[in-house]
């Protein structure tokens, strides 16, 4: 009886040791060249932007070319705590925005007191400088005493702008620039050049 149970012990412990050798010998197989994480996870798929970067935003003359004034208007509507836009309205935290389009920077207002860094900007209220002002202020201006977070989708800023212009400024809209051509010895055409733009903000 003795010898049967050492028996089976035995091949119980050698059963054993067999799993586990074939176990650790299976992990070498399957790992073997792998011992280093590749240095880019994944492959690239064209046309999806990864998480960690930005989608390249359309210029502002071509985000305005597809505007909607309606859903400017809408937009605009966070902005009616602090500013107005009909024609001789008052300031209120921020300035009054009725014409601003084109208008010097800082400058006008029925004396609005605007912040030493806005007005040391200089410049025009044109389509690009109001496009990055729309999109972040304490970016563009250190200081600024607008406290609006800003616009992160560039439709919104140019249904915004569009809106604005319509606000008693009318300046003629830019024209967005026609894709370059891609013949040998055929140079790009240049884009139109914007004249103005709307304006914004408590400053």
């Amino acid at each position: 009886m003795d010898d049967r149970t050492n028996t089976i012990t035995g091949w119980v412990l050698f059963s054993g040791i067999v799993a586990l050798g074939l176990v650790s010998l299976s992990g070498r197989y399957f790992h073997a060249d792998k011992e280093h994480r590749p240095e880019k996870m994944g492959y690239a798929i064209e046309g999806v932007v990864s998480s960690g970067g930005e989608a390249k935003e359309e210029p502002i003359e071509a985000r305005l070319a597809a505007a909607d004034i309606a859903k400017g208007e809408a937009t605009f509507g966070k902005c009616k705590s602090c500013h107005t836009n009909n024609a001789g309205g008052a300031s209120g935290i921020g300035p009054n925005l009725f014409g601003v389009v084109g208008e010097g920077v800082g400058a006008g207002r029925g004396g609005y007191a605007f912040s030493d860094g806005l007005k040391a900007l200089g410049g025009k209220w044109d389509w690009a400088t109001l496009d990055s002002w729309l999109k972040s202020p304490k970016a563009m201006v250190s200081g600024t005493k607008m406290s609006f977070a800003g616009l992160s989708d560039g439709a919104d800023r140019a249904n915004v702008i569009a809106y604005m212009n319509a606000q008693g400024s009318n300046l003629p809209m830019p024209v967005a620039a026609a894709p370059a051509d891609t013949k040998e010895g055929a140079a790009p055409e240049a884009s139109a050049a914007a004249s103005a733009a709307p304006a914004a903000a408590k400053q």
